[in-house]
């Protein structure tokens, strides 16, 4: 007799996936491209895109792997009424059905939730009740985090804040590993249930898939928003600003304006801020006003609508230049850094120096980061994002971003590698088939 291998199957619970171009669905894809390399056979449970409030995203159901088993489920409709709008909440029920059939028949030896969407948490809990399945969060967000709207009480914002202080320590005592992009955004929990057992935890940031350049490279597309020869230098910065990221944000501005008072060169300048709202649809500005009211409003063009994840990648490989901009939350890493490496443009950053993401660009090539925290505001460093900036324009483009560096130690297949890695740490060990 010889031994045969006995794969695990994992249910990834993915409401936003492709195509959604929800940040936790684009993990969902990277982890699910990878996990059968490392023993496990991913399934992903979805909702159907007739559900999904957000414009959809066809484009990027061609960076699927063509065999990966995806389910989709219902959810409560939006129309005649939109009683609630989170698609957790809305899918719930039908998603716990699906998955019962699938504990029912054995189908799932683990199951892993990414949140946001937060309620789909929930999931976790009640599966294992029911059938014994042991289950993982993924902190892609904070759960239970002070935003601003949730100071303000009986907001939806407020609601969801004390939801989430009722709900996440039932999810957290019960789950068998917890992970995040970033220690910062789980540690709070542990720290507010120091009650409940310790779990077992690991990071893992948003990994660096090559294959979507790759494609975009095979499959050429025009730029829109922008024109590369225009003899401009055009700066493109993707992405939500969130509410503490306007500080660092005006301290960018100001540091332009102070450039221009310096250096002419500089109003060859031109900023793109795209898909800045926080929801998809939103097109209402929320850069333009702050680069107004810092004097270079002339400088700036925002596109506050998210557009397809392919266009935005595309923006960023014709740019002269990329932008990040962080929270002044330490914990905060922000998911575009990887697009912005892997673009292969020069990279300016201003990030929180207790960022992981800081420390990642500060040690690729081709990446200038001015870091802040509470000794260095990030008001001080105006003179240091000025000095990025003017390197830029002096030197022109520098030596591209070191692509491989990053793929050593954060490709979405190395991290995948860690994610089974942790699963299997969880389950007793496997068992092989005996096989004539």
């Amino acid at each position: 007799m010889r031994m045969t291998d006995n794969r695990r199957r994992v249910v990834i619970v993915s409401p936003h996936f492709p195509p959604s171009n929800a940040t936790a669905g684009h993990r969902t894809r990277l982890f699910a491209a990878h996990l059968r390399k490392y023993g496990w056979e991913p399934h992903v449970l979805a909702v159907d895109p007739r559900f999904y409030e957000e414009p959809l995203d066809w484009d990027l159901m061609r960076l699927l792997p063509a065999d990966l088993p995806v389910s989709r489920t219902r959810a409560l409709p939006l129309r005649p009424v939109r009683v609630v709008g989170d698609l957790g909440v809305r899918a719930l029920l039908w998603q716990y059905c699906a998955l019962s059939k699938l504990a029912a028949r054995r189908e799932i030896d683990l199951l892993f939730i990414p949140i946001p969407p937060n309620f789909s948490a929930l999931l976790g809990p009640l599966l294992n009740w029911r059938h014994k399945v042991p289950y993982a969060i993924d902190y892609i967000d904070p759960w239970v985090h002070p935003w601003p709207e949730a100071e303000k009480r009986f907001s939806k914002a407020w609601f969801a804040y004390k939801l989430g202080q009722l709900f996440e320590p039932i999810v957290l005592r019960h789950a068998s590993l917890v992970t995040g992009v970033a220690p910062g955004y789980y540690q709070g929990a542990f720290d507010r249930n120091p009650d409940i057992p310790p779990k077992p935890h690991v990071s893992l940031p948003y990994g660096a898939e090559i294959r979507d350049f790759s494609y975009l490279d095979e499959h050429a597309r025009p730029v829109t928003l922008f024109d590369p020869d225009d003899g401009n230098f055009h700066v493109v910065y993707t992405g939500t600003l969130l509410p503490r990221a306007k500080e660092p944000m005006v301290a960018v501005f100001e540091a332009v304006r102070e450039l221009m008072e310096s250096s002419p060169d500089a109003r060859r300048l031109r900023l793109h801020f795209i898909g800045t709202g926080n929801a998809a649809t939103n097109d209402e500005p929320c850069v333009a006003p702050l680069a107004e009211a810092a004097g270079i409003g002339h400088l700036v063009r925002e596109h506050p609508a998210r557009i397809p994840y392919l266009d935005a990648l595309n923006h960023l490989n014709r740019a002269a230049a990329v932008l990040v901009v962080g929270s002044t939350e330490p914990h905060y890493t922000a998911s575009k850094i990887f697009p912005a490496i892997l673009s292969g443009r020069p990279v300016v950053a201003v990030l929180h120096a207790k960022s992981s993401a800081s420390s990642i660009l500060a040690e690729t090539r081709g990446c200038l980061v001015v870091a802040f925290d509470d000794r260095r505001p990030v008001g001080d460093r105006r003179g240091d994002i000025a000095a990025a900036f003017r390197a830029l324009l002096r030197d022109g483009i520098v030596p591209d971003a070191d692509r491989d560096a990053v793929l050593r130690t954060c490709s979405a297949e190395n991290l995948t590698s860690s994610l089974a890695q942790a699963f299997d740490a969880i389950l007793p060990p496997r068992e092989l088939a005996a096989t004539p």
